[in-house]
């Protein structure tokens, strides 16, 4: 006779959604209170002077070109090292990435070679793929996400929106070491993406940039850069 009293534990798709919600708070909650903590202390003049490690987060197709246009009004050796990261079925991106490095050292615009890293990522959900099976996927490329934080670990964070990876990317903003330069798409006129909109309610981003001047009237905290397209 069998004993009612065993059972097999199995992980549902339900409850990996929820230990995915319980974690993301928990994360938001770390990050709104260390941003609290940290706006009380000041800045000494000499930390604001050393080169501040980059981590430069590229999209597919136009978001690329958005943060290529940003880069190159940059101080580059303010900004060093710099790493580049990009999903692993995003061909194009990095190889963009290295051609702005390559014709920025023929033109003498940065003054120490190697000081760009190339990297890519997990996808968190590809084109099609259904929602219950991302999950799984997600929980892999969150996982990533936060280890290449750790391993980098760079002072300041430059992020361009795009649906498929905002989700395990806003995740890993909860690290405590980085400085958030968060720029809206210019695909957004009149309402701040999901992700800007938690960013700027819960002053999770040191800056948010918007590339409209009608955001910056809504959006009063946020910086009007004019469009880099």
């Amino acid at each position: 006779m069998e004993n009612s009293n065993n059972h097999c534990l199995s992980i549902t798709p339900s409850s990996l959604v929820l230990l995915s919600i319980i974690g993301f708070i928990t994360l938001i909650l770390i990050r709104v209170l260390y941003i609290i903590h940290r706006s009380s202390q000041p800045r000494s003049a000499s930390s604001r002077q050393k080169p501040l490690s980059t981590l430069i987060v590229l999209g597919s197709g136009g978001h690329t070109a958005e943060m290529i246009n940003l880069l190159n009004v940059l101080q580059k050796n303010s900004f060093t090292p710099r790493y580049y990261i990009a999903a692993a079925t995003d061909n194009m991106s990095l190889q963009k990435a290295q051609v702005l490095e390559n014709s920025w050292l023929n033109e003498g615009g940065v003054e120490e070679v190697g000081s760009a890293k190339f990297m890519q990522i997990y996808r968190s959900r590809e084109v099609g793929q259904s929602y219950i099976t991302s999950v799984g996927t997600t929980l892999i490329a969150l996982a990533h996400a936060l280890w290449l934080m750790i391993k980098i670990r760079p002072h300041v964070v430059f992020h361009i929106p795009y649906t498929r990876h905002s989700l395990y990317k806003l995740l890993i903003l909860g690290i405590r070491w980085s400085y958030i330069f968060y720029v809206e798409s210019i695909a957004r006129v009149r309402r701040l993406s999901l992700s800007a909109l938690l960013l700027y309610k819960l002053r999770m981003a040191n800056q948010l940039f918007v590339q409209w001047p009608q955001l910056k009237s809504k959006y009063h905290r946020a910086h009007y850069v004019g469009r880099l397209m």
